[in-house]
Parts: structure tokens; C-alpha cells; sequence
């Protein structure tokens, strides 16, 4: 497992996740031996292609089972019908498997601010089934998760606004329209502005490289 993880460059914590996902196939066992081949290695290489692209996990495991299973591999990705976001139903035990213990009362406050969380009873409902996925993905990465939702916050006002602004922008220029179709055309500008954005964003940080220890950043003034 350290060596498949190794060689698709991420961590053995989110290969686990991964595994537990059912995104990957069970490696061949030989006694207590587990035997991952380039098939794993392939199939890896395909989540994280499918992740920078913007997919979530959830999608991705419906596109594996689309092939498995011979659907449409279209339906599986959302593009025949975009889905809205669907809640997830969690007991205590499974939110903190989730976040691999980060699950502190602080992080806990934080999220039931934001709306991520609610209680019902005995179990925790999380909003979103995307959201919890990638929030999972980042933290198995490294992000501590209390970072991951001050990140959610900001992101929250940046996509309230953006609402805001094409929901005007229809009920201003086409009023007669159904405001439901709004949804895929929004949500096709917004991907493309942000991957153009990371675009530009990577390369200035691949173009600056590293600061040497001590020395200012690239924009900042000199005394």
C-alpha cells in the first residue's frame, strides 16, 4: 500500500479512503500479502485526473460503477440531468472516521455555523454529499480541517454573490424565463472562470518558485 501511494503521489490515508470508497478494486492477496498492480496505479492516476477537473468523489464512484455496470457513462457524471446537492444521514462514529479525529468541538461549532451540520435526534446530517466528500478529500491531503472550513466560509460569501449576480442578471433580461434553467449555464461560467483563474494562479506560483529562507516575498516592498 506504501508504495502504490508512493507512486501516485498521495498519502496513505486518502489510498485507505479511497479503498473504502470502493473507488479502487481490493488488491490479490497471497496470505497476509496484499499485491497492487499498474491497474491500481491506473485507476489512481484517473481520480486525480477526473478530481482536477472538477468531479467529486461521489461522481467519480457513480463513473466507475457506470463502467462497471454499462450505463451511460454521461448519466453517471451529472450531464444528462444535473443533480442537486443530496444530504447524508451520519452517526457520531462515522462523521469522525470521516475527518480522521479532527473532529473537535471548535471544528464541530464551526460547522454547524456554517450549515454544513445539523442534528436530528441521533445522528448528524451533513448538507451537502459533495461538500462532505471533498472536505474529507482535503483533510486525508493534509489540510487541517479547521482550515478546510474557514476556507468553506469564504467560499460561501463568493458563491452567494455570484448567485446573487445571475439571478439578477435573468430576472433583469429575461424575466419570462424559467429560473431553474439558469442553473447549468451559471454553473458552466463559474467552473470555467475558476479553472482559467487556477490556471493563471499555478503558473505565477510555478514562475515566483520558492523564497529563499529569509529573503522577502516577490511583491513586497523593499525598505
Amino acid at each position: 500500500m506504501e508504495e502504490l501511494a508512493a507512486a501516485a503521489g498521495i498519502t496513505v490515508r486518502t489510498l485507505r479512503f479511497y479503498r473504502e470508497r470502493g473507488l479502487i478494486p481490493p488488491p490479490r492477496r497471497e496470505g497476509r500479502i496484499a499485491w497492487y498492480d499498474g491497474h491500481h496505479l491506473a485507476r489512481l492516476r484517473t481520480i486525480a485526473a477526473l478530481l482536477e477537473r472538477g468531479h467529486t468523489l461521489s461522481g467519480i464512484a457513480d463513473l466507475t460503477a457506470a463502467f462497471e455496470s454499462g450505463r451511460d457513462a454521461g448519466e453517471a457524471l451529472g450531464l444528462v440531468e444535473p443533480s442537486e446537492e443530496t444530504p447524508v444521514r451520519l452517526t457520531p462514529e462515522a462523521l469522525a472516521d470521516h475527518f480522521a479525529g479532527q473532529v473537535t468541538p471548535e471544528n464541530l461549532a464551526a460547522a454547524l455555523d456554517l450549515g454544513y451540520l445539523a442534528v436530528d435526534g441521533e445522528e448528524i446530517v451533513h448538507i451537502s454529499r459533495r461538500l462532505l466528500d471533498v472536505s474529507a478529500a482535503l483533510v486525508g491531503e493534509g489540510v487541517p480541517l479547521a482550515a478546510v472550513l474557514a476556507a468553506g466560509r469564504e467560499v460561501r460569501s463568493h458563491a452567494d454573490a455570484l448567485a446573487r449576480l445571475f439571478t439578477d442578471l435573468l430576472h433583469t433580461h429575461a424575466p419570462r424565463e424559467d429560473v431553474s434553467r439558469l442553473r447549468p449555464l451559471a454553473r458552466a461560467v463559474v467552473e470555467a472562470e475558476l479553472s482559467l483563474a487556477l490556471d493563471r494562479h499555478l503558473a505565477q506560483a510555478h514562475d515566483d518558485g520558492p523564497a529563499a529562507p529569509g529573503a522577502p516575498a516577490p511583491n513586497a516592498r523593499q525598505a
